[in-house]
């Protein structure tokens, strides 16, 4: 039978259960020694390195460098792709290669002719027309909102073209359901994490991106940032606690093992960090950019978001066990934490892996179709990268398992507040009430008679028998 003053939380333990017991005021103090000089450190970081924005530069019309603006289709027509001459057969006529017989379709098909109209800058409503051959993997419909690219150097009647579709409803709707739902499930704190994503970006396109593009060290921005990030999150998400600081602990080794692991790797390889067009155009528009520097940065900052959530379970989890049964030593609790631990490894390096892997799936299926042996791909410079990334994130992830697990059952472990021996104190940090163990109010003591529940006592629901009034 259950106890009438049971209450549901009683049972099914999690690193959200209610708060932890506090550590005694010396331990906090040591806590604090270790926190406070690396939270001001961080803080003079931001001050000295803050960039005030992203440098100017001329515009060079290439790539992401390019001015745009809003436009919408208002107008689509079907004309002879001949008519317009959107393709040429190669002039030896042969059609056997893609390049020729794509050539042949366009020219024999039906083309659209699209009227865009210009609706956001100096040029607003002003028209231009957009040819899209019939092979075209994006395809246009009225009243379609597009991205346009604007050329100024260019002829009148070439200066606007379309470059992309516009996203920003779509977009925006999925980002507002995803709010809803952490705001639903998680309540305040679901809302908390929303407000530390929020200070995340902020401090990543305020702080992070122009400092580098300033000319600061990309390995000393992502460490300052990154640090900013997880005190701000951390805190904010989980509260001033000791428990909260632990997981700070854990996740500072695990970065710095990860920035040493990652600057070992990167030069050992020979990486350079610039292999593809968008990496060229930053190392063409600002040179001085330590390019392998800024690999080792996105290693760093990639890695953030998992270690904070690795840090945070193993430290929660020691905490439950230490409430569910307080008389379990460091020694103990560090093995029930890393038995925990090792569950978590095996799905968050895995989840890592497959993570890098689907963001470079259309090159790993242009290497299937060359037909590549894996040891060609894997020393390529843009695959080699990745696994240099990955690997490195994910021994820093296993290696914060037993560096928090281990902090986690030394603190919990340490001087709490409480009883001492047998004296009675009015109550526990859960608000139990004296003598009952601390997360779990109502377990049968080690000592109790078998078959007698609570000591020998019997309560009022728990199936004794009542004597008639």
């Amino acid at each position: 039978m259950t106890s009438p003053q049971q209450t549901p939380d009683s049972h099914g333990h999690s690193h959200s259960h209610g708060p932890a017991a506090p550590v005694s005021k010396h331990l906090r103090k040591v806590i604090a020694a270790v926190l406070i000089p690396f939270a001001t450190a961080v803080l003079v970081g931001l001050v000295v390195l803050w960039p005030g924005g992203a440098p100017a530069h001329e515009r060079t019309g290439v790539g992401f460098d390019r001015q745009t603006q809003q436009g919408q289709v208002v107008k689509i027509e079907q004309i002879d792709c001949e008519d317009v001459n959107a393709a040429q057969v190669p002039p030896t006529g042969d059609t056997t290669t893609p390049q020729g017989r794509e050539a042949q379709r366009a020219q024999t098909g039906d083309c659209e002719k699209a009227t865009v109209e210009v609706t956001t800058g100096k040029d607003k409503g002003r028209r231009f027309v957009e040819i899209v051959q019939p092979d075209a993997p994006r395809q246009f419909h009225v009243k379609q909102g597009v991205v346009v690219a604007y050329a100024p150097d260019a002829p009148r009647d070439l200066q606007y073209s379309v470059t992309d579709v516009d996203r920003t409803t779509p977009m925006a709707l999925l980002a507002g359901i995803f709010a809803l739902a952490v705001v639903v499930v998680g309540r305040l704190r679901g809302l908390m994490a929303l407000i530390a994503l929020v200070i995340s970006f902020a401090v990543l396109t305020l702080f992070i991106l122009p400092a580098i593009l300033q000319g600061s060290n990309p390995l000393i921005v992502a460490v300052v940032g990154s640090s900013a990030i997880m005190l701000l999150a951390l805190y904010l998400c989980h509260g001033l606690t000791a428990r909260t600081s632990v997981a700070v602990l854990g996740t500072l080794i695990s970065l710095l093992l990860i920035g040493l692991l990652g600057s070992l790797f990167i030069g050992w390889a020979s990486l350079t960090g610039n292999t593809d067009d968008n990496t060229g155009l930053i190392h063409g528009l600002y040179p001085e950019i330590d390019m392998s520097g800024l690999l080792l940065a996105g290693v760093i900052i990639g890695s953030l978001g998992v270690l904070d959530d690795v840090t945070v379970t193993q430290t929660s989890a020691v905490w439950e066990l230490r409430q569910a049964d307080p008389d379990m030593g460091p020694r103990a609790l560090y093995r029930a934490g890393i038995r925990i631990g090792r569950d978590h490894i095996a799905s968050v390096v895995n989840t890592l892996v497959l993570a890098y892997a689907g963001a470079a799936l259309p090159l790993l299926l242009l290497f299937s179709i060359a037909e590549s042996s894996v040891g060609t791909v894997a020393n390529s410079e843009l695959v080699a990268q990745e696994i240099v990334r990955t690997l490195v994130g994910s021994i820093g992830l296993v290696a914060s398992v037993p560096v928090t697990t281990a902090l986690a059952a030394l603190v919990v472990s340490a001087d709490r507040p409480g009883t001492s021996g047998g004296s009675a104190t009015p109550e526990t940090a859960t608000g139990a009430p004296s003598g009952t163990p601390s997360g779990a109010p109502f377990e049968t003591p080690p000592n109790a008679p078998a078959g007698r529940p609570f000591g020998g006592l019997r309560t009022r629901g728990g199936g004794g028998r009542r004597r008639k009034a």
